[in-house]
């Protein structure tokens, strides 16, 4: 085996930033996402709103990509993607997703469980004009997932569509979408000191949710 320079087994440190009692939850978990997102955007944490998306193959094999939420409320979690995407191609097969909030600086993780909805046409139409115009372009350029021989593919197809589109509003590409995630059930990880983390996780059940607290 290779040595490292790096032992990075040795690498830890102490949680320390404070514990999560059963007394700060609220009745649904949305609303304390909520507050952890304000703190985490109060915090100026670098893209707060990036979130680890898991999806399944046909063949069972799990894949990550970290994508940006665009919207949540009572209703789910909202993000937006090429529907030819490879998320998209597993989402069709099998629309169960895993979403994972990260926020290391404030020792804390969110992970969600949900099924993944495509969005009305009206609903990506209203989110795809409020972009800024060379997003917009953007999303037009590539064929998300398929292979490309060299960045100066994108960039000189960018310009061709940039002078395409120079004139008057730039159409929605039909390849274009997004999904809500309806959500089943919501952990709540805050570090905690020797390990002693504090976890709860929210399940929907009929009539509400019911909420557990979790070993560390």
């Amino acid at each position: 085996m290779t040595e490292h320079s790096i032992d990075i087994a040795a690498l830890r440190r102490e949680y320390t930033r404070g514990g999560l009692r059963r007394a700060d939850l609220t009745a649904e978990p949305m609303a304390l996402f909520e507050q952890w997102l304000k703190q985490a955007c109060a915090a100026q944490l670098p893209d707060a709103t990036a979130m680890s998306v898991g999806t399944v193959d046909a063949d069972g094999q799990p894949y990550q990509r970290l994508v940006l939420l665009k919207h949540f409320d009572s209703e789910g979690m909202v993000f937006y993607t090429n529907l030819g995407s490879r998320k998209a191609t597993h989402l069709a097969h099998n629309p169960r997703i895993s979403l994972h909030f990260p926020w290391h600086a404030l020792e804390r993780q969110v992970l969600v469980l949900g099924r993944a909805e495509r969005l009305s046409v009206i609903e990506v139409m209203k989110y795809f004009h409020s972009r800024p115009r060379d997003s917009q372009i953007g999303a037009w350029v590539s064929r998300q997932s398929s292979r490309i021989s060299a960045r100066g593919v994108l960039e000189s197809k960018f310009l061709e569509l940039k002078q395409k589109f120079a004139q008057g509003e730039v159409p929605l590409p039909s390849f274009w979408g997004g999904y809500r995630v309806t959500i089943n059930a919501m952990e709540f990880w805050q570090g905690g000191e020797h390990r002693l983390h504090d976890r709860f996780l929210y399940r929907r059940e009929e009539g509400g949710w019911h909420i557990d607290r979790l070993a560390p």
